[in-house]
């Protein structure tokens, strides 16, 4: 049976962890005998297998911690102290797995831990740039102004977010609404006009025999097709959600036109911010650069961000490494960031990037619909000018046999 602790050491130190044993009492006996003062000992149980199903129920999202950080922002600017803020937002949060973080976090800070480390031991919720922020803050005594900071910078990708979801959600419904329509006219309406083709006794065009084949195909395999593409979505969806298939299907997002270019603009806008932010912030520039590439959201984007940053510990400039990757990181970048190397000015030549791009990705979400308006006409048109020509070439073949 497995025990999960946190006691103190003879000097004072906080040391938590897990301890195996036969009952609770045991297991304090343990910890006693290794001369650590137990402060609290607990039952540990192994997630269970389908606990990932529910993961996504139960996951912390981007608005509960937006609205928390804002939240602990405004407390903090009114000088209420650590525990007693996070105690009053424990009661009125309320996602529960937030809420349980909460109640974890005041037990930790209360038992000598700094605010950093115990948002730390919570990192499916707190991700590496709010905890590395926030131990920039400790040093720097700027808590409060580093929590208002994260608050807007929370609230801004939200809105951005939200935009682009919004924009995505039009297309998506009339391709989907255009696939099932299609559907429904192959498997039903031409399996409906075969006979009349049939027994005309003529050769149909190949476009018809693959339609009225198709049709009589889900005309009788529907159930079949339905559950094996049931099947089919729950493995893709699964598969995407691993590192590969993350990196796999940014790089088809990447390489659509148009939509390529917004997502590598975001990219690189939220880059630049984050790394910059770090920088300023006292934090090493390999390590400011390893965490940013973690922040943005892109496992392609995370993993050259990795390779620049091992070129960066082997003594090759910034703006070098940066270069070679240029199909990710435009040549405008790579000048700027070597005007900062020359400079000193790292962190200003980030922030500018920042500022540039954000612009652009403002300019692109508001007219990302237009963007893709275009593709959506010819796809439609394509479907219809198929389907039309399927019915109306073995009709104007037959009028030719009746004359």
């Amino acid at each position: 049976m497995k025990f999960r602790y946190s006691a103190r050491t003879k000097t004072g130190e906080l040391q938590v962890g897990n301890v195996e044993a036969v009952d609770k009492d045991t297991a304090t006996s343990v910890l006693i005998s290794h001369d650590l003062f137990v402060l609290s000992i607990d039952k540990y149980s192994d997630p269970k297998w389908y606990n990932e199903f529910f993961l996504f129920w139960k996951s912390v999202k981007s608005k509960d911690l937006a609205i928390f950080t804002r939240q602990f922002s405004a407390m903090l600017g009114a000088k209420i102290s650590l525990t007693d803020s996070l105690n009053s937002l424990y009661y009125q949060t309320q996602n529960t797995v937030l809420k349980e973080a909460l109640y974890e976090i005041a037990q930790d800070i209360t038992s000598g831990l700094s605010l950093s480390q115990a948002l730390q031991k919570h990192g499916n919720i707190f991700f590496d740039f709010y905890v590395n922020l926030v131990q920039s803050a400790e040093v720097t005594g700027r808590l409060e102004e580093v929590m208002e900071y994260l608050a807007n910078y929370l609230e801004k990708e939200l809105l951005l977010s939200s935009k682009v979801k919004t924009a995505m959600i039009y297309p998506v419904f009339v391709i989907t609404l255009s696939l099932i329509v299609g559907a429904v006219l192959v498997g039903l309406v031409f399996p409906q006009i075969k006979p009349i083709f049939t027994e005309a006794n003529f050769e149909l065009p190949l476009i018809t025999r693959i339609f009225l084949n198709l049709g009589d195909f889900i005309n009788e395999w529907w159930a079949g097709i339905i559950i094996f593409s049931i099947v089919f979505l729950i493995i893709i969806l699964d598969y995407f959600r691993s590192k590969e298939g993350k990196a796999i299907l940014n790089q088809i997002v990447l390489s659509v036109p148009g939509l390529g270019g917004l997502f590598k603009k975001l990219y690189i806008a939220r880059f630049s911010e984050v790394s910059s932010v770090l920088i300023k912030g006292g934090i090493p520039i390999t390590q400011s650069l390893e965490i940013a590439g973690h922040t943005i959201g892109s496992e392609l984007y995370e993993e050259v961000i990795h390779e620049i940053v091992e070129r960066l510990r082997r003594g090759e400039p910034l703006s070098q490494a940066f270069q070679l990757y240029g199909k990710y990181f435009p040549t405008i970048v790579t000048q700027m960031i070597s005007v900062g190397e020359q400079t000193g000015k790292l962190e200003e030549m980030f922030q500018k990037i920042n500022s540039f791009y954000s612009r652009e990705v403002d300019n692109l979400v508001s007219n990302v619909s237009e963007l893709i308006q275009p593709v959506i006409m010819v796809f439609l048109g394509l479907m219809v000018g198929f389907m039309f020509a399927a019915l109306l070439l073995p009709i104007y073949n037959l009028i030719q046999v009746i004359r």
